[in-house]
């Protein structure tokens, strides 16, 4: 699993913009703007994913002040995210790690075995200065426990 001080892995996914677009998201460009957030939930729809993707969506303005860019991942399909974030009002950009070779690289891969399902993002939380380093990170293998948002915005506003 990639810890503090690692640099974060590189990658390139479908990204679903706030104003309804499909483009490509790379992080290292995305890193060119300035730190960043990226915010792993196991998927659109669910109550726990939605609670905090709609608390994320609330604190937005803190993070922008702290100077830092805001982006969810799940594996879900690009399509899903837009009407996920549309039935949310979630105005922060949402990733499409449908061939789950992010959450692969992040380590951050889990499985709901009673039901089935395979290869999920844990609920996790990293914070990248603008050179991709890990300043801060927050795994769980509870997908029901939210990450400590105060936390979060500190580890934002100390990068």
């Amino acid at each position: 699993m990639v810890r503090e001080g690692d640099t974060a892995p590189e990658f390139t996914a479908p990204m679903r913009t706030p104003d309804g677009d499909i483009t490509e998201f790379t992080l290292s460009e995305a890193l060119e703007d300035g730190p960043v957030v990226l915010a792993f939930f196991p998927g659109a729809f669910t109550s726990v994913c939605t609670g905090e993707m709609t608390t994320l969506r609330d604190r937005l303005d803190s993070l922008a002040d702290a100077g830092v860019s805001l982006y969810g991942i799940s594996i879900d399909s690009p399509f899903s995210l837009g009407e996920f974030a549309e039935q949310n009002e979630l105005n922060f950009p949402l990733v499409a790690d449908t061939n789950k070779e992010v959450i692969d690289a992040y380590d951050v891969v889990m499985d709901f075995a009673d039901l089935g399902i395979s290869g999920v993002a844990k609920r996790s939380v990293f914070v990248l200065d603008d050179d991709g380093t890990i300043t801060y990170s927050w795994v769980s293998d509870d997908p029901g426990v939210e990450p400590d948002y105060d936390d979060l915005e500190a580890a934002a506003e100390d990068v």
